[in-house]
Protein backbone atom coordinates (compact mmCIF):
# COMPACT_ATOMS: atom_id res chain seq x y z
CA UNK A 1 0.00 0.00 0.00
CA UNK A 2 1.29 3.81 -0.97
CA UNK A 3 1.94 6.10 1.53
CA UNK A 4 -0.41 9.24 1.10
CA UNK A 5 2.34 11.98 0.18
CA UNK A 6 2.29 15.46 2.37
CA UNK A 7 2.31 18.55 0.91
CA UNK A 8 4.32 21.99 1.21
CA UNK A 9 4.16 25.16 -0.03
CA UNK A 10 6.74 27.41 -0.79
CA UNK A 11 7.62 29.75 -3.89
CA UNK A 12 9.15 29.36 -7.35
CA UNK A 13 12.14 30.88 -6.26
CA UNK A 14 12.74 28.75 -3.27
CA UNK A 15 12.43 25.72 -5.10
CA UNK A 16 14.57 26.99 -7.89
CA UNK A 17 17.05 27.73 -5.19
CA UNK A 18 16.68 24.16 -3.44
CA UNK A 19 17.37 22.43 -6.98
CA UNK A 20 20.80 24.71 -7.13
CA UNK A 21 21.69 23.92 -3.15
CA UNK A 22 20.71 20.07 -2.90
CA UNK A 23 18.30 20.32 -0.61
CA UNK A 24 15.28 22.43 0.56
CA UNK A 25 15.17 24.65 3.72
CA UNK A 26 12.12 27.02 5.00
CA UNK A 27 12.81 29.69 7.16
CA UNK A 28 10.27 27.62 9.78
CA UNK A 29 13.65 25.13 10.13
CA UNK A 30 15.22 27.71 11.53
CA UNK A 31 12.87 29.81 13.67
CA UNK A 32 10.86 26.69 15.06
CA UNK A 33 13.05 23.67 14.32
CA UNK A 34 10.95 22.04 11.33
CA UNK A 35 9.69 22.69 8.07
CA UNK A 36 5.40 22.45 7.98
CA UNK A 37 3.28 21.40 5.94
CA UNK A 38 -0.18 19.62 4.90
CA UNK A 39 -2.27 16.97 3.92
CA UNK A 40 -2.74 17.57 0.07
CA UNK A 41 -6.71 18.09 0.62
CA UNK A 42 -8.62 20.38 2.21
CA UNK A 43 -6.00 21.26 5.06
CA UNK A 44 -3.53 22.42 2.04
CA UNK A 45 -6.26 24.74 1.52
CA UNK A 46 -7.15 26.23 4.64
CA UNK A 47 -3.10 26.70 5.34
CA UNK A 48 -3.07 28.72 1.99
CA UNK A 49 -5.91 30.92 1.64
CA UNK A 50 -5.10 31.63 5.69
CA UNK A 51 -1.14 32.49 4.95
CA UNK A 52 -0.59 32.89 1.02
CA UNK A 53 -3.87 34.51 0.11
CA UNK A 54 -3.18 36.40 -3.46
CA UNK A 55 0.16 35.92 -3.56
CA UNK A 56 1.49 34.52 -7.06
CA UNK A 57 4.68 32.03 -8.06
CA UNK A 58 4.10 29.75 -5.22
CA UNK A 59 4.36 25.77 -6.09
CA UNK A 60 3.44 23.09 -4.13
CA UNK A 61 5.94 20.24 -3.35
CA UNK A 62 4.10 16.74 -2.58
CA UNK A 63 6.38 14.75 -0.95
CA UNK A 64 7.15 10.70 -0.56
CA UNK A 65 7.25 10.25 3.15
CA UNK A 66 9.16 7.00 2.90
CA UNK A 67 12.06 8.61 1.03
CA UNK A 68 12.33 11.54 3.74
CA UNK A 69 16.12 11.47 5.42
CA UNK A 70 14.54 14.15 8.10
CA UNK A 71 11.85 12.73 10.67
CA UNK A 72 8.56 13.75 10.03
CA UNK A 73 5.84 14.24 12.95
CA UNK A 74 2.19 14.74 12.77
CA UNK A 75 1.35 17.16 15.23
CA UNK A 76 -1.64 19.52 16.48
CA UNK A 77 -1.16 23.18 15.74
CA UNK A 78 -2.86 23.81 19.16
CA UNK A 79 -5.07 21.20 21.16
CA UNK A 80 -7.72 19.70 19.55
CA UNK A 81 -6.90 21.06 15.81
CA UNK A 82 -5.95 18.82 13.27
CA UNK A 83 -2.36 17.05 13.11
CA UNK A 84 -0.16 18.60 10.51
CA UNK A 85 2.93 17.19 9.20
CA UNK A 86 6.13 18.77 10.51
CA UNK A 87 9.32 17.67 9.28
CA UNK A 88 12.74 17.86 11.66
CA UNK A 89 15.47 18.81 9.24
CA UNK A 90 15.70 19.75 6.04
CA UNK A 91 14.14 17.63 2.82
CA UNK A 92 15.95 15.81 0.80
CA UNK A 93 14.97 16.92 -3.09
CA UNK A 94 14.42 12.78 -4.01
CA UNK A 95 11.50 12.77 -1.27
CA UNK A 96 10.02 15.73 -3.73
CA UNK A 97 8.00 13.31 -6.14
CA UNK A 98 6.02 16.47 -7.98
CA UNK A 99 6.06 19.76 -8.37
CA UNK A 100 2.88 21.64 -9.03
CA UNK A 101 2.26 25.00 -10.29
CA UNK A 102 -0.41 26.73 -7.68
CA UNK A 103 -1.57 30.37 -8.73
CA UNK A 104 -4.59 32.07 -6.62
CA UNK A 105 -7.86 32.65 -7.90
CA UNK A 106 -8.77 35.89 -8.93
CA UNK A 107 -10.41 36.12 -5.47
CA UNK A 108 -6.65 35.30 -3.88
CA UNK A 109 -8.12 31.98 -2.74
CA UNK A 110 -6.69 28.83 -3.63
CA UNK A 111 -8.05 25.88 -5.47
CA UNK A 112 -6.25 22.37 -5.36
CA UNK A 113 -3.93 21.54 -8.16
CA UNK A 114 -5.40 19.20 -10.74
CA UNK A 115 -3.57 16.09 -9.75
CA UNK A 116 -4.81 16.51 -6.38
CA UNK A 117 -8.44 17.27 -7.27
CA UNK A 118 -11.52 14.17 -6.33
CA UNK A 119 -13.50 13.38 -9.03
Amino acid sequence: MAVTPVAHITTRAAWAGALAAGEYTAPSLRTQGFIHASRPDGQLLRVADFLYRGQPDLVVLLIAPERLRAELRWEEFEPGSDLFPHLYGSLSLDAVVEVLDFPPEPDGTFRLPGPLRRP
